[in-house]
């Protein structure tokens, strides 16, 4: 992390110099010379972060250099900061001036006497390094360290291989676990996972959580998790809020101020006729699992309770001595097939490598998470340096405690890190426990922190992106959820891993936490995240060198006006106050000029000032889900802005189901924009949005909304310029606003999402000339046309929705279509009588959905849904109730013969987890092909409300 602070600050220094800044005589060729210095010590410092752990005095010397690094970091951006003053308008504008000439040339003398005693520390510090001998890598060595953690290559494949194929070892104990679930004793009963820390206790619960006959079974479900620090009041709020969002309900209101014993009330009225399923993910004591446990009603429905626990006591103590699932070791075989999907990608191991992976992989005794770990770390490297690991590891093997062969294996991996994908990894300890990270905030977070580097060609998104998706390569990090086209949403970090990161946390003063255990800080505390605290603790703090506040979970306080920002932080460049009760913009934050990261995200803050212009260094202004409608015409003043978010999600499924803003004039000078959402098209005082639009050339993501018919072709003549734009969402003004988009002749032919929501004459006549399409959807789109012939040859297409988007009866799918199509969804299509196969056509599609299509001829799908190699999911709603009754598996009405019978046994011989969810009349019932009677729910009538979590 030295390396990592050093290499920001060089870069500090060079713009420094390398800028017509005015410093005292001398000040300058003193910065030279600081920057020289840190340069010779750079070169010293990757050796000896890898050597420090066994060497305390080098230890030291990392630390020294790091925290003068930071220091040197203080004084520039205090001078910047100084420099950057507003001076006002007319005659106050020329006595501050003045005081300001003052004011800096005091400033410039201060730097001056603090720069000289830096220097005297620096060439201390420089001297002290040739006591250990230390040498600068050579060119083999350079070469490899420069791409270590960052090799180039291509990594959209590699990096989604295998999350489910890696699971070894599992499939007979879930069964189990699902068989204790669906077959016990009516009332409640809790069933205990046990075992250590990343033995795959979580990994196991969640494929039973996720299985269908579980999700079928059980009317309501939710998974918590639990972790060390838990608290209960919070435990039950977010139970609370899953269950109502299974059956997309609001929360209650003044959910946040209720008393435990009234969130304990709200959960048992909630579940007290159902039969529910509650997942607690890490349980750690008994008084945890007892505390949500008595919220818990105990009828005699068949509910239970899943818990996890690294601690024999609280798992057999709070189960049946029969239900507990102790998960063991991996077998020397299930080691075995796992270590060769990690470092081989699947591939049969090198003979020349046998010998030395047996070694390694006897040393990881069967846990998966270090094999996972292990493999990672040894993919694409050569022999040699599979010895050299092998080395490393040996000398653990006097130990018994496989935690310590497991912290080994991850130091190797943190040391093998390019020190830029260091701070990232590390960077991920801000987050609270079992947080899922969104990843594309997780990426501009890295942005705005300084860590990610400048590449020719590409975008520090793109660099940033190719980060993460190398830790996740390593296995360092986990994904939590994917969209279409194998894009990363979310990521989260496994509870051991964060463990170790936070050790490295608080040994190089990288991030401190707040709460209300604790709250008192040391002032040179440079990254602060805040979890379950009040804004007036906050503003107590007084931390002058704080560069980043992140808030994950305020609550209310007697203070009205926000006060959010610790007392002196004036040097602040992130600050995500999304976790707070904000109503107001807090005023502190007009006056951080190195501001790059702002997020109001979820908060009640409605309107954004005019001084908001003040913030000239601001890349990323995050307002998604506030109540900010429109924004000052001063925000035209960040010219640095590269990412303006402000949307809101109404709850509404129409065209009103988001919101956007009203952009003021002169929109188009912020060039630096790259994400832009969402914004209401209409006009300014002399100048159209949509056509203003067409000056930021350099956006990837637009989301356009309240278009007219009027707006369309200045919206398409912007369209033209902007040939980075990947992401394209256009929404009508209303239903009978028709947009017509065939004024773009010349479409971003590099993107991969288009979202179209409105009244289309026919189908624009560039989208068959998307290649790089990977997800499209149409929404009342009424075209009389059949769209599958325009798309159907799109060679990249993964997800398509139509939605009310074709008033015609039949869309036919033609021979080769759609190849490699993975998710379909009809809802809405009024008209549709016949859907047709001419040919062999999606041959990868995984997922069909059709929602209240009733004039669809159930016949005319069985032929398409038997050509369905890969279909894994179907799922029907609102259908007719002679169309549900032809593909009831245990039909007594005569319909099911001939073909119905045979496209039963040819889906089930194909793939056995396709699932059958319909509507007959005012029921809903799920039948799961997995079981091989057919009948595991035997017709089950259910309520809309049971059955929504099970297609949410």
């Amino acid at each position: 992390m030295a390396e990592s602070a050093v290499s920001f600050l060089l870069g500090k220094l060079s713009m420094l110099v390398e800028k017509e800044v005015k410093l005292l005589k001398g000040v300058r060729g003193e910065i030279v010379l600081i920057r020289d210095e840190f340069e010779h010590m750079k070169a010293f410092l990757e050796r000896a972060e890898s050597l420090q752990e066994d060497d305390p005095e080098l230890k030291i010397w990392v630390k020294q250099v790091r925290e003068v690094a930071y220091d040197v970091e203080d004084i520039l951006d205090e001078f910047t900061l100084n420099l950057a003053t507003d001076h006002g308008h007319g005659f106050m504008k020329c006595f501050h001036k003045i005081k300001s000439s003052i004011h800096n040339l005091k400033a410039r003398h201060h730097i001056s006497s603090k720069i000289d005693d830096i220097k005297s520390r620096v060439h201390s510090i420089g001297e002290r390094h040739q006591r250990y001998n230390l040498k600068p890598y050579d060119g083999e060595q350079s070469a490899r360290a420069s791409s270590r953690g960052t090799s180039w290559h291509d990594l959209r494949e590699d990096t989604f291989l295998v999350q489910e194929g890696e699971l070894v070892g599992i499939d007979k104990p879930r069964e189990d676990l699902i068989n204790w679930l669906v077959d016990g004793e009516p009332g409640l009963e809790v069933i205990s996972i046990l075992g250590m820390g990343g033995s795959g206790k979580t990994t196991l619960a969640k494929r039973v959580y996720d299985d269908c006959q579980v999700k079928a079974y059980f009317q309501s479900h939710a998974w918590i998790s639990v972790s060390q620090t838990y608290n209960i009041e919070s435990i039950l709020r977010d139970i609370i809020a899953r269950l109502q969002g299974e059956i997309q309900q609001p929360v209650p209101q003044g959910l946040e101020s209720m008393s435990i014993a009234s969130l304990k009330q709200k959960v048992k009225d909630f579940l007290q006729q159902k039969r529910y399923v509650i997942v607690l993910d890490d349980v750690w004591n008994l008084e945890a699992l007892d505390g949500i446990k008595s919220a818990m009603p105990n009828s005699s429905f068949c509910s239970r309770i899943i818990i996890t626990a690294r601690m024999a006591d609280v798992a057999t103590v709070s189960s049946n001595p029969s239900k507990v699932y102790t998960r063991m070791p991996l077998s020397p075989e299930e080691s075995w097939s796992l270590f060769c999907k990690k470092a081989f990608r699947g591939k049969p191991c090198p003979p020349h490598l046998e010998h030395l992976s047996l070694q390694i992989l006897r040393k990881c005794e069967g846990l998966p998470l270090a094999i996972v770990a292990i493999g990672g770390l040894l993919f694409a490297k050569d022999g040699q340096e599979w010895a050299m690991i092998n080395r490393s590891l040996a000398a653990e093997l006097e130990s018994d405690d496989r935690m310590q062969i497991f912290r080994k294996i991850l130091s190797l991996s943190y040391n093998d890190l390019h020190y830029n994908l260091k701070s990232c990894f590390l960077y991920l300890g801000v987050f609270p426990e079992d947080h899922e990270i969104e990843c594309s905030r997780l990426i501009r977070l890295w942005i705005a922190e300084g860590f990610v580097e400048k590449r020719e060609g590409m975008t520090q998104e793109e660099v940033a992106e190719r980060y993460l998706k190398e830790l996740i390569n390593r296995s360092l990090v986990q994904i939590a959820e994917r969209v279409s086209g194998g894009r990363l949403r979310r990521c989260r970090v496994h509870d051991l891993m964060r463990e170790s990161i936070l050790s490295k946390l608080r040994d190089e003063n990288f991030v401190s936490f707040a709460s209300e255990q604790r709250k008192e800080l040391n002032e040179r505390v440079r990254r602060l995240s805040v979890e379950s605290t009040n804004n007036n603790a906050l503003n107590q703090l007084i931390l002058p060198r704080l560069r980043s506040l992140l808030i994950f979970e305020v609550g209310e306080s007697s203070s009205s006006d926000g006060q959010f920002v610790p007392s002196g932080s004036k040097l602040l460049r992130v600050l995500d106050l999304g976790g707070s009760s904000l109503h107001n913009f807090p005023r502190q934050i007009l006056d951080l000029f190195h501001l790059k990261y702002l997020s109001l995200r979820g908060t009640n803050v409605s309107i954004i000032p005019r001084s908001i212009g003040k913030l000239q260094n601001l890349e990323t202004l995050d307002l998604k889900q506030t109540l900010v409608s429109e924004l000052p015409v001063e925000i035209t003043k960040l010219t640095k802005l590269q990412h303006l978010v402000v949307y809101s999600y109404t709850g509404v499924n129409d065209l009103g189901f988001v919101t956007g803003f009203s952009a003021p004039q002169g929109i188009g000078a912020l060039a630096s924009l790259q994400k832009l959402t969402c914004v209401k098209a209409g006009r300014g005082r002399s100048k159209n949005t949509m056509q203003e639009l067409g000056e930021l050339s350099q956006l990837t993501r637009l989301g356009v909304m309240g278009l007219e018919t009027n707006d369309a072709k200045e919206l398409c003549l912007s369209l033209e310029k902007m040939t980075n734009l990947r992401t394209l969402s256009v929404t009508a003004a209303s239903e009978s606003e028709v947009i017509d988009l065939d004024f773009l002749s010349s479409p971003p032919l590099i993107l991969r999402t288009l979202n179209i929501q409105g009244c289309l004459k026919e189908l624009p006549h560039w989208v068959p000339l998307l290649n790089n399409l990977v997800k499209m959807s149409l929404s009342q789109s009424r075209l009389k046309s059949s769209p599958l012939i325009a798309l159907q040859n799109l060679p990249n297409l993964v997800e398509l929705g139509l939605v009310s988007a074709f008033d015609g009866e039949t869309l036919a799918f033609g021979d080769g279509g759609f190849p490699k199509l993975k998710k379909l969804h009809f809802e809405d299509l009024e008209n549709l009588s016949f859907v047709l196969m001419n040919g062999q056509a999606m041959p990868c599609l995984e997922s069909l959905s059709i929602v209240g299509c009733r004039h669809l001829d159930w016949q005319s799908l069985l032929v398409v849904i038997r050509s369905l190699a890969s279909l894994k999911d179907l799922e029907f709603f609102g259908m007719p109730e002679e169309f549900a009754l032809a593909f009831y598996p245990q039909s007594s009405s005569g319909m099911r013969e001939g073909i119905v019978q045979e496209c039963y046994e040819e889906v089930m011989e194909r793939n056995p987890e396709v699932s059958f969810i319909w509507q007959i009349e005012d029921h809903w019932e799920i039948h799961d092909l997995s079981i091989q009677s057919y009948n595991v729910i035997k017709g089950r009538a259910m309520s809309r409300d049971e059955v929504l979590p099970l297609v949410s």
